[in-house]
């Protein structure tokens, strides 16, 4: 479970999505009883900061309202400096209370950018809870989670959530809740009337909203190697997702392969998908945007290869490189790091980690204990 924590955390690096890291694992022979009798080991995980959602929460229920200042202080000072007027902190009410609505603002659409981000490479989390919300908008506690291989919108990786609280299609909605507990948690921050408190909440959560839908519209654009801005995107990025939910194509390979579509030919993506008449009709619709566009497909092509990854940290990869570790080979380990420190690259001699695994293959469940 350490060792797929501690994958996950440089993939999202190499991958450009804001996380925390990992320094090292340290091992011991001690027996731990997790999904079933593991060896014992401590992951030392590096971040600027570890506070999260839920620090802030603690305060608030304990009505210990006196503390949320000095922690919102602490952070506005070493985390924020942007936000930070210099001498700090302000004496005036009224102007601390100005910055903190200030910072709340910028957590709020750190927090929708990110889901943007998660959404884009298939990234499923899983455990969504307060307390696993980074208030410096990081991806925090790779616990259940999982990289989409056959597209479900619905997908849930962590067979724990019977519910599907936190499946795939839920994370936007899950952030914005999330930061809506924050905001509640700091009311007393915000103004000294409850009421107008309350007012200023609501306005500052609007901006989770429109910042989430601008940049994940921004990054599909960017999947699909579109220029211009239309308001029929949504129209065309949906008509894809739609053909690839009813393929079960392979999230990554799909839109990885999506470069090589040209105005003429048959594109190889067509193989990865069941949908056939689907794909061909979205197909058609595609290649007019891009004549539209007069998109020029090399430079098309070179654009979509920096945002549509090759290499994933799929779950039968994490699984290979921690049955082997158990074993006293670590080789692997080191081999998946470097791996997808450049999951933009080709990496000649590396496509077999590229593929979905192989048929007949033990499908890997993951819940809060793996």
């Amino acid at each position: 479970s350490s060792i797929r924590e501690y994958l996950c955390g440089e993939a999202m690096a190499g991958l450009g999505i804001p996380t925390t890291r990992a320094l090292c694992i340290t091992g011991s022979s001690e027996p731990v009883q997790r999904e079933t009798v593991e060896t014992a080991a401590v992951l030392c995980r590096m971040a600027p900061s570890h506070l999260r959602f839920g620090n802030f929460e603690v305060f608030y229920y304990r009505n210990e309202h006196d503390k949320l200042a000095p922690l919102a202080d602490h952070v506005i000072e070493n985390y924020f400096p942007a936000l930070c007027p210099s001498p700090y902190p302000l004496p005036a009410s009224g102007e601390r209370e100005q910055l903190y609505r200030n910072w709340l603002t910028e957590v709020v659409e750190r927090t929708a950018r990110l889901m943007a981000q998660w959404q884009a490479v298939g990234f499923c989390h899983c455990v969504m809870n307060s307390d696993n919300m980074s208030i410096l908008g990081l991806t925090l506690d790779y616990g259940p989670y999982g990289f989409m291989e056959p597209f479900d919108p619905h997908w849930i990786c962590n067979h724990s959530d019977e519910a599907g609280r936190y499946a795939y299609d839920q994370q936007p909605g899950i952030g914005h809740w999330n930061c809506s507990r924050l905001l509640q948690a700091t009311l007393p921050l915000l103004h000294a009337e409850p009421e107008k408190a309350i007012e200023i909440a609501y306005a500052i959560l609007e901006r989770y909203g429109a910042v989430f839908v601008a940049e994940n519209l921004a990054r599909w654009r960017a999947k699909l190697g579109l220029a211009q801005v239309r308001d029929d995107d949504p129209e065309l990025i949906n008509g894809l997702l739609t053909v690839l939910a009813r393929s079960r194509g392979d999230f990554t390979t799909v839109f990885r392969l999506l470069g090589e579509v040209r105005a003429e030919g048959v594109p190889a993506v067509r193989d990865h998908l069941l949908d056939l008449d689907g794909f061909d009709a979205w197909l058609a619709s595609y290649r007019a945007r891009l004549v539209q566009e007069q998109s020029d497909d090399d430079a098309r092509a070179a654009r979509m290869k920096q945002v549509n990854p090759k290499y994933v940290l799929r779950n039968h990869l994490a699984q290979v490189a921690i049955e082997k570790a158990q074993a006293g080979d670590y080789a692997e380990i080191e081999r998946l790091r470097t791996l997808l420190a450049r999951p933009f690259d080709e990496q000649p001699g590396m496509e077999p980690y590229a593929a979905p695994a192989p048929a007949g293959t033990h499908k890997v469940e993951v819940s809060c204990s793996s």
